[in-house]
């Protein structure tokens, strides 16, 4: 099979957030894939099943090192990518992927960015400071409480924890006993945490997101998670705004500095949410 490497949210080579690529997979099986997804070790591995369209786009099954999931921000973004400049014969400006999730249009402008458009998000329960307190090793006055911490999901779910400053995120360590706890019995098993001090004054939000469910400690950018946060910033007038147009800058604490694009508007309770960003091509090879 040929594979690429891409990075994706990514301003430059070596940046953004990993991702393998292999395409017309012919009958490979669903423990191949998972084998292959931990072979390479990324937090996340797409499997491209032919390099013909299907139903007027492509199928796809996204693995991270532990299991399958239904949807996620950068393999959507990195296999339209693919898709795009190594599969289809013309150069179009949208492409469709089929994801267990559903259909998702990806589109392409002038500037290079790739946007996805992500389904409506769905809000869930709840959590005090204090549950969420001990899982990130926080203290209760480190969490920004003119915002709840919920769970939103805009096709895989997140609870979304709003922190004070920088010193706060930064801080951020999951305790793995204490997650295990929390999630046992809810919808969202990982965590974005986020405040509006960033590193760079050109960006509005510094992210991080943990995912250890799906055996990724830390995440350098996570396009799903952060759909889920253009959903609950919208609902709480986060920005006093209907619309979000703003970058979110994440993986700057595990050295995969990256940075994702939101442009975002709720209308009487219906939610359009598009996130992009930049993919930059680094490897193909052939996998014996």
């Amino acid at each position: 099979m040929i594979y690429y490497v891409v990075d994706v949210f990514a301003e430059e080579k070596y940046k953004g957030n990993q991702l393998a690529v292999f395409r017309n997979i012919g009958d490979l099986s669903s423990e191949e894939m998972q084998k292959i997804a931990r072979e390479t070790n990324f937090s996340e591995t797409t499997f491209i099943e032919t390099d013909e369209k299907v139903d007027g786009g492509y199928r796809v099954r996204i693995f991270t090192p532990n299991e399958e999931v239904p949807f996620a921000g950068h393999p959507t973004l990195g296999t339209s990518y693919i898709i795009r400049n190594e599969i289809m014969e013309e150069l179009e400006q949208q492409v469709i992927l089929k994801l267990k999730v559903g259909d998702i249009p990806v589109s392409f402008d002038e500037s290079e960015i790739i946007w996805m458009k992500q389904n409506e998000p769905s809000f869930a329960q709840t959590f005090t400071y204090n549950q969420l307190s001990d899982v990130l090793n926080l203290d209760v006055d480190d969490f920004d409480e003119n915002y709840p911490i919920e769970d939103v999901s805009t096709g895989l779910p997140f609870i979304i924890v709003p922190l004070k400053g920088l010193a706060e995120v930064k801080k951020a360590k999951i305790n793995q006993e204490k997650l295990l706890e929390l999630t046992g019995n809810t919808r969202a098993k990982a965590i974005l945490v986020f405040s509006k001090e960033t590193y760079h004054k050109e960006h509005h939000i510094n992210a991080r997101v943990f995912v250890d469910v799906f055996g990724i400690p830390e995440d350098p950018a996570t396009g799903s998670a952060n759909g889920c946060l253009a959903g609950y910033l919208l609902k709480h007038q986060y920005f006093q705004t209907n619309t979000l147009d703003i970058k979110v800058e994440q993986g700057y604490e595990i050295q995969r500095e990256s940075l994702l694009y939101i442009r975002a508007e709720e209308r009487e309770g219906n939610y359009t949410i598009h996130v992009g960003g930049n993919v930059v091509k680094v490897a193909k090879g052939e996998w014996f």
